[in-house]
């Protein structure tokens, strides 16, 4: 089965995807950084039988203790658990269907973090199905809930709807005409966050941003979702207009197609420079410079990153082996698309 970051979606010349994550807790339990291991796996065991005898979706089950280390960073790269899902395993435990849009945390920070992810703008379609998988849990567990304060989780800053919505956006245009500091105050003053593709405290490595809702308490979910709309078609209106004068000098054009020759012709390719270059690529090929499928282009920039290229090749590769397997798998797909 083809994973849903391969897919062609709206607005996927700016908006890579879409993310809806749903924090949950179990009234009867201790929040997971109170409660042991024996406390962890019971609640693990709770929600792995209300998912499977809910039929919402076809789901694994993987016990982090199982993973290797590379295995675990492969799933933050692509962005299926988080960052400090991944730095401790005890008691930790991840669900994750097969083409692996939805993806659920066990005893991370909440006892469930519940995410949907899909390609491009969909933050109707990805809350729908998060929304049915929450409401079978619904069913069958008994959620910390406050009728004044609403779901109860381990941050008080999720509190009320406990929903994190966010857009993964590619913004070269506006990054370098210079407007991200300005656009980051500006969204601010609107109740959301931009900061880099992996979240609080990450650089936007490749021109991607994360762009997600700040405020849960007060507001409800269809607002949080019309507001994070709204302003994520105004960015996408700007990074097309930023990009059509940039492309217009010669010299940016030029960037373009130079990035493009060295992705093609390069044998060793670091993480980062990779990414400064595809981004490039990317540019020139959602802008018709380049005769190349966005979608290609997106699977790369997942697949090429470190652990996951350790992953797919079963061992850990030192540095030169990886970026010599990088520059390798980047010169065959852009031959291909050529």
């Amino acid at each position: 089965m083809s994973k849903w970051y391969i897919e062609k979606g709206a607005e996927g010349d700016v908006v890579l995807s879409t993310r809806i994550r749903l924090a949950r807790n179990l009234k009867d339990y201790l929040f997971p950084t109170k409660l042991d291991l024996k406390g962890r796996q019971q609640v693990n065991s709770l929600v792995k039988d209300a998912l499977l005898e809910s039929g919402s979706g076809s789901f694994g089950y993987l016990e982090m203790k199982d993973l290797t280390r590379t295995q675990a960073v492969s799933l933050v790269e692509r962005h299926l658990i988080s960052p400090e899902f991944a730095s401790s395993f005890e008691g930790r435990a991840l669900m994750l269907t097969e083409d692996e849009s939805v993806s659920i945390m066990l005893c991370e920070e909440d006892h469930i973090r519940l995410q949907v992810m899909k390609a491009g703008l969909a933050l109707q379609e990805a809350y729908k199905i998060a929304d049915e998988i929450d409401t079978e849990l619904d069913r069958k567990l008994n959620y910390a809930f406050d009728e004044r304060i609403g779901y109860l989780t381990q941050c008080p800053t999720n509190l009320g709807t406990a929903m994190r919505a966010s857009v993964m956006l590619h913004l070269p245009a506006l990054t370098r005409s210079g407007n991200m500091n300005r656009l980051a105050a500006t969204v601010a003053k609107l109740g959301l966050t931009i900061r880099g593709a992996y979240g609080e405290g990450s650089a936007p490595k490749g021109d991607i941003y994360q762009l997600s809702n700040q405020i849960t308490l007060g507001i409800t979910e269809a607002a949080a979702l019309e507001n994070l709309q709204s302003i994520t078609s105004q960015l996408v209106k700007q990074e097309r207009e930023a990009a059509k004068i940039l492309l217009q000098k010669e010299e940016n054009a030029d960037r373009v197609w130079r990035a493009l020759g060295v992705l093609q012709t390069a044998r060793l390719l670091s993480g980062d420079e990779f990414m400064e270059l595809i981004s490039l690529v990317r540019l020139g090929a959602a802008n018709g410079l380049l005769p190349f499928e966005l979608e290609k282009i997106n699977e790369l920039i997942v697949n090429m990153q470190p652990a996951t290229i350790n992953s797919m090749e079963g061992k850990t590769l030192k540095a030169p082996q990886r970026d010599a397997l990088r520059a390798q798998k980047v010169r065959e797909t852009l031959k291909n698309q050529a």
